[in-house]
């Protein structure tokens, strides 16, 4: 008889997070929540008015995590927890998403530019009815940004679907003169708050 190995589902569509829980040997399945007529639309992102953004990250997470589980009910797979993570900066209280466009992404850069602001990841895992989330909070400064600078960043078209306009990862990690907390978290998936989740649901880890 074979030994059903443990797993989870990733939902989530971002190549960032699949390659952390690569990098800790987290077996996972995508689970990418298509269109499908028997479900909820698509999670709404939308902040409510006066929402901190701590509670406004974290209600997304774990949204998402339950229609996650959600769509596995309906899909009929094995049953295994669905993590899902949500990423957001902010900047004296204010939520800086994931920027439409080039002009979107340069303005969130110019506020950016020289100032601290937190980088907000929320890590959310679904099992039936047990869902858990946890956050991430970390600090990130940006040396001054003159007007070509941005201009340049602009051109590798990084900002595109990244929290704030910008990846850590990327050209972008050139900016940084200062952080303060996760590296992952800011990449989009705290390692050592999933790895506290992961074992909140039995799952071998690390």
């Amino acid at each position: 008889m074979a030994i059903i190995q443990p797993r989870i589902y990733l939902s989530s569509q971002s190549p960032r997070r699949r390659e952390l829980l690569k990098q800790i040997g987290i077996n996972f399945e995508l689970l990418l929540l298509r269109s499908d007529p028997r479900r909820d639309r698509d999670v709404d992102e939308t902040p409510h008015a006066g929402e901190a953004p701590e509670d406004y990250v974290q209600r997304v997470c774990r949204a998402k995590a339950e229609a996650g589980y959600s769509a596995l009910r309906l899909r009929s797979l094995p049953p295994f927890p669905v993590l899902t993570a949500d990423t957001t900066v902010t900047l004296d209280g204010k939520i800086f998403g994931k920027p439409d466009n080039a002009g979107q992404a340069a303005a969130m850069l110019r506020q950016l530019s020289g100032c601290e602001h937190q980088v907000l990841s929320a890590v959310a895992i679904a099992l039936g009815e047990h869902v858990e989330v946890a956050l991430s909070t970390s600090t990130v400064r940006f040396a001054p940004l003159d007007e070509e600078r941005i201009q340049r960043y602009l051109l590798t078209r990084e900002y595109t679907d990244k929290a704030g306009g910008y990846a850590i990862q990327g050209h972008a990690g050139a900016f940084i003169e200062y952080i303060s907390g996760s590296y992952s978290g800011v990449m989009g998936l705290p390692l050592f708050e999933t790895v506290q989740l992961l074992r909140h649901f039995d799952y071998p880890t690390p």
